[in-house]
Formats: C-alpha cells, structure tokens, sequence
C-alpha cells in the first residue's frame, strides 16, 4: 500500500508526474500559510502562493539531483527577500517548513538514504538562509546607496554654499538626514552637524577628536590604513562599514563615505565624512544569521552551522589535517519524553546542553544540536585520538549527575560514537554516518560509553542497513524461498513432518539464513507479511504432503514458527484460520512454533491470542525451552501441545558414555512434560549415540543433520542419515 504523500493526495488514475506536482503544490500551500503573515508583500495569498511554486521546484531539483548541490537553493533565500518577506518572523518560518516537509512532499530518488535526504535537506536550509541574508544584505546596500547619493548630493550643495555662501552652507549642513563632519588633512575634527551628534552621543565626545583615535576592536584591521591613503592623494574616496565608540559605551555601527574638499584652486583642503547609523539593521541581520544556525530551544549551534564548519574542517586545502567527531545520543530520553511529557523533556535537553557547553575548552572544539536529543562535538585538527576519548570521557562524566526537574531526579546517560582521522578522504556525510553507526554500537553494548569508530564495524553496519532497505520489496520480487526440515518418531524413525524455515535468495550476498534478516524484519515491521507469506506457503505444501499420503493414519504434520511481533498482531487468529479455510488443511496438520521468551511471564490478554488458535485445533509449540528463565509451574497454564528442548541440552550426549548431567536434566524434563500431556521434540540431533540416548530418555521427536538438513519439500521422505559425530 502507497501510504506516502503521493498516495494521499495522487488519488486513483494519477500518472508519478502528476503525483509529483500534487505533492508540490501541497508543501507550497504549507509553505504559504506559514510564512504569509509575516511577510510585507502586497500580493494576495493567491499570488504569494504563486511566486512560492518555482522556489519549492528549485529546491525539489536540488534534493534530488545525482549529484547534490545546495548553493541553488540560495536564490530561493534571494527570490523571498525581493516578495517582502523580511520581517525577523519569516526566516525561521521559511526554514522550519523546509525542515518538517520537504522531504514528506518533495523526497529524493529511492536510492539517496534517509540519513543522506536529511543532510540535504539541512544543508538546502542553510543554502537559502545565506540567499536570504546576503539578499537583505544587498537590499540595505541598496537602500544606503540611495542615502549615499542623498549625502553626495548634500556634499555637492555644501561645496557650492561655501562658495556662494556661509549661511547657506549652513542650512544645508544642520538639516541633512545623515552624519556630516569636516576634519582637516591631519584628521583633527573641525566641524559635526546635529545629525553626527546624535549618532555618538553628544557633540563633546566628537569635536576635536583625532580620526585616528576611533579604533574599535570590531573594525576590520583591513581598513586601518585607507584614510592614511586619502590623504596622501593614493585614493580619491572611501565607503566602509565602521564600528565607534558611543560616548555611553555603546557600539555605533556606520556605513561612512570619505571624500575630499578642494580649494577652488583644487588642492584638497578638507575631509567630509558622511555617516548613516545601520546599528539597527546590522542587528537585525546577526539575528536572522543566529536564528538560522542556531537551535531554537538550546541556543547550541545547530545542524547546518555543524555541517558548515565540519565541511571547512574537511577541505583538504586548509590547514586542518584531522579532525575528532563524537556523536552523542541520550539513553532512554524516549521515556522521559512519554513519562514526563515534552515540556520536562525539553529542559532536560536544556540542562544537557548548558553541560555539554562547559566540555568545550578550547576555540578548536564545537558543540552542536543536531536532532531531538542527539548532539555533537567537533575537534578540528586533534593532536590526536586520546585528546578525542577524553572530549568523550568529559561529556560522559559530565552527565553522570541526576538532573533534578520538578523535584524529581532523572538521571542522564548517552552513548557515543567517536570518528577520528585525517581530512580530504571523505564527505561530511560519510563522516556522521560513520559516527552514527559507532554510537549505536556503543548503544548495544549497554550505553553510558564510547566506541571508536572501526572500518569493519560500519561495513557491517552499511550492509545491514542495505538489508534492511531491499526487505521490504524482497518478497513481491519473489526473493524469500521455504526449506523443510523433517521431524522424525525416535521410536521408530519414521517422518512425522517438518519445519518449515524461510530462506532469502538476496541478489548481491547469496541464500541468506532466518538469523540474517528475521531480527531485521521484526524491527521494521516486515515480519507480519512475512510470515504470513511463510504461513500460506508452508499449509499449502502440507495440504499437497496430505493428497500425496491419501487415507494416512498420520498424515505429515507442517511445523512453522511465530514471531512474537506476530503473536501480538491483532488479525493473527483471523489470518491462521483463512489460511486453514483457504488451502483446506486440518487444523491438526499445523503446528506453531512459539520462543519461550514470548510465552513464559505472559499475563493473560497476551495469551489469549493463543488460546483462541489452540481453540481451533491447531498444536502449539513451546521453542528453544531452557534457554530463557523458565518458570516451569506456568507451563500447567499455557496452551501447548509440544515442548521443543533446546540443544544446549543434549551437547553432552553426542557420544558413549553421555554427560550424566544432561541425561538427568533431560530426563526430568521428559517426565515433566508427559505428565503434562506434552510431547518433546529435540533439535540439533547429530549423531547416532544422541538419538539412541534420546530414545532411551523417553523423548518422542528428534530433528537435525544427523536425519536431514532443511531442504526443497520433494526430499522430505528421501533421508539418508549422515552421522555429524
């Protein structure tokens, strides 16, 4: 079933072209009613929505394309600024409706991951955050050119009042809009009009200051030397934005403009300084840059501002030559989160964050929100791996205290993954995926550690992730085949029936074995079809077994085993009966293989499902028994018919004399269960001595290489006993 967006809003009959620009038109209308308040744009909705569709198909072409590149996502940023949507509250909309649905609506091709969809997505975010700012950026030059000419033009009156007249000169030096002072060659500051007053603060803190005096440690040293220049006839004029001093200690931003003042004989006599006040809108514009590479809740740098400084750690042109990455995710926050709620989990991240912050102890190190509760800390050029371990061991350490929140204390531990190696010979994204592979190894081995990452380890990893991948396609692309294992009487040796056991024919790694993919399949939901799929196949062999044996006291008897993600799917007992109803088997052919784990410790409404298929006649099997923690007094309770005893139990028994500990175990075990009506089967049966051994013991069914290994259904009653001891 088509459950994504092209399946809700496509509808029947819709070509993928068609789907597609459905899906579009769909994050447009959210993209609009986001961002459309908050805009100063005099079109209608209709028309916004209209100059939104060309930006949402840029970046649609830009997430999908072969080979990614975010920077035509900045036009989009530029396309925004130019519809009036400059108010500080329209950046974060514009870029959290990317974030939340571009990928929903908009996905790349198949093959990208979506690890890789996500990095594009973030980096698209950014590539149009800078667009919007460097847009805005030019818009204010723009603006200030305007005022620029304004000022010139109030130059150019001045200079012909001082030539008509002084009271002339004056009204026009007092009424400009914009700061106005006259220094002499020397820089000495003669003259400043009200407007340069209110600028600094007063006209005591300017007036007969030097030029030279303003430094300020925010001024691009670049710019030292251009006055010296000026005045030495090196240059006719310059326009810079500059950083004063207010006589209140404030920072003054202006965009300022020098030039000359010629005598009429041409010779420079004075330096105008023509200043318009852009403190505001330069605030402004550091905002909308910190909002943009900022999370929200934390104030940490944020996913695009770590990708942005990781890809400069990584240019194999610049000075760094290593780099240390340790990606950090939270043990347990998912808990928090539904026991505490969210507004409790989010301080809790505030807190860890505040930690995380004081982990960081040179300018070299970077500490980054990257998702819900995973975080990362960057090392540019490390002295090397220990300098990295002890970053991880600091971030550990600090954590370990109980966090205290609504006079609870909760404690916080995490699980990193570290990467450590020279730059140029990956992609930032090569680099996470890597670090994020090692975190949830340190994950499975308990949390509350670190791991470094290890080529071997993340080629595993990738390969399982590929097979996690191609599942959920491998069965309607006919990649899943049944083997049969036969069920032997020891008392006789005759063929009871068999277990069926699924195998995947994968294209690229060859006949793959249930404990290859089963784990993978119950993790991502695929083991429902699944095994259904087995479930049809395996009574719709039994039923032919049946026609082939016509009048047979016992027919063959198909053994197949129930995960317990299967056990607790609601239309199980309505699947097993239609499969019954469907391929005719008698219930009684069919028996369900059911692991201890799933069954011991069960409460009732867990079991019910249970009940109602024994209900229907067919046997259930309690598999693997003694691996788990056994209470063998619920087994009087549990609606089974077959005890499977795991072959832990008969290792010592594979040659004369047996193990006369395993002997007395599994004979009480046998006696246990004929007296509750229970028939044992044996798995991993190999030799001859274990099956005379069994025999001997009581036990009723063997199975395993020493009878057969599992095979193609015709080979069931074609035994040849090959003794494994």
């Amino acid at each position: 079933m088509n459950t994504g967006p092209a399946g809700a809003w496509g509808g029947a009959g819709h070509r993928p072209e068609q789907d597609e620009q459905l899906n579009l038109r769909r994050f447009v209308t959210i993209w609009c009613r986001a961002i459309y308040s908050v805009t100063a744009t005099s079109m209608t909705r209709g028309e916004f929505e209209a100059h939104l569709i060309p930006q949402a198909r840029i970046l649609h072409e830009a997430l999908r394309a072969e080979r990614f590149d975010p920077r035509p996502a900045a036009a989009v940023g530029a396309a925004l600024v130019d519809a009036h949507c400059t108010d500080p509250e329209a950046l974060p909309s514009i870029l959290g409706v990317i974030d939340a649905y571009l990928v929903l609506y908009c996905p790349p091709d198949p093959d990208v991951s979506a690890d890789e969809a996500r990095i594009r997505c973030s980096r698209l975010q950014h590539a149009v955050a800078v667009g919007f700012s460097q847009a805005l950026r030019e818009r204010t030059l723009a603006e200030q050119e305007s005022l620029s000419r304004a000022a010139l033009g109030a130059q150019a009156e001045a200079e012909r009042a001082l030539a008509a007249s002084e009271a002339k000169f004056r009204a026009v030096f007092e009424s400009a809009a914009v700061g106005i002072g006259i220094a002499d060659m020397d820089g000495n500051v003669l003259e400043i009009n009200q407007a340069a007053a209110r600028m600094f603060g007063g006209e005591g803190h300017i007036r007969r200051r030097n030029v030279q005096d303003w430094v300020h440690p925010e001024n691009d040293p670049g710019n030292r030397g251009l006055n010296g220049e000026l005045v030495r006839g090196e240059r006719d004029g310059y326009h810079i934005e500059k950083a004063y001093a207010r006589a209140d200690g404030s920072v003054l931003w202006a965009n300022l403009q020098v030039s000359l003042l010629r005598d009429p004989a041409g010779e420079p006599q004075y330096q105008l300084a023509l200043l318009e006040d852009i403190t505001e809108r330069r605030g402004l514009l550091q905002r909308l840059r910190h909002q943009a590479t900022h999370d929200a809740l934390t104030g940490l740098p944020n996913r695009a501002l770590f990708f942005e400084r990781l890809d400069q750690a990584l240019d194999a042109e610049g000075p760094t030559t290593r780099i240390g990455l340790c990606y950090l995710d939270l043990d347990g926050f998912k808990t928090v989160n539904d026991s505490l709620g969210h507004a409790v989990g989010d301080r809790l991240l505030v807190d860890v964050a505040e930690r995380l912050r004081d982990c960081i102890t040179s300018p070299d190190q970077l500490v980054a929100r990257i998702g819900g509760d995973e975080f990362v800390a960057l090392y540019t050029d490390p002295p090397g791996l220990t300098a990295v371990t002890d970053l991880a061991t600091r971030i550990l350490e600090a954590l370990a205290t109980p966090v205290t929140l609504e006079e609870r204390d909760l404690r916080v531990h995490g699980s990193i993954g570290i990467v450590h190696g020279p730059v140029g010979s990956r992609g930032a994204a090569d680099v996470l995926r890597s670090a994020d592979i090692t975190m949830y190894r340190a994950k499975e081995l308990g949390g509350n550690r670190y791991e470094v990452a290890d080529p071997d380890a993340d080629a595993r990893a990738i390969t399982r992730h590929g097979l996690t991948n191609r599942l959920p396609g491998a069965l309607e692309r006919g990649e899943f085949f049944v083997e049969y294992q036969p069920l032997i009487g020891l008392e006789n040796g005759a063929v009871l029936g068999a277990e069926a056991l699924v195998r995947w024919g994968h294209p690229v790694h060859g006949v793959l074995g249930p404990d290859q993919f089963i784990p993978l399949a119950e993790s991502t939901g695929q083991i429902v079809p699944l095994g259904r799929w087995v479930l049809e196949q395996a009574a719709r062999q039994a039923r032919d077994w049946h026609r082939e044996h016509p009048g047979a006291d016992h027919p063959p008897r198909v053994n197949v085993n129930l995960s317990p993600i299967q056990l607790h799917h609601r239309d199980l007992v309505a699947e097993i009966s239609a499969v019954l109803d469907e391929t005719g088997l008698p219930p009684g052919a069919l028996c369900l293989e059911v692991t201890e784990s799933a069954l011991i410790g069960g409460d009732e409404d867990a079991l019910k499902p249970l009940r109602r298929i024994a209900d229907l006649g067919v046997a259930i099997a309690l598999d693997d028994f003694g691996t788990g923690y056994s209470n063998l007094s619920s087994l009087r309770w549990l609606p089974l018919s077959v005890l499977k005893l795991d072959r832990a139990f008969t290792r010592g028994m594979r040659r004369h004399p047996a193990d006369p500990v395993d002997m007395k175990i599994v004979e009480g075990i046998v006696s246990l269960a004929h007296s509750l009506d229970l028939t044992v089967t044996v798995e991993g049966v190999e030799t001859r001595a274990q099956a005379e051994h069994l025999r001997a013991l009581g036990c009723d069914h063997g199975q395993g290489w020493y009878y057969a290994k599992p095979g193609p259904p015709e080979a069931l009653h074609r035994l040849s006993l090959a003794d494994a001891g």
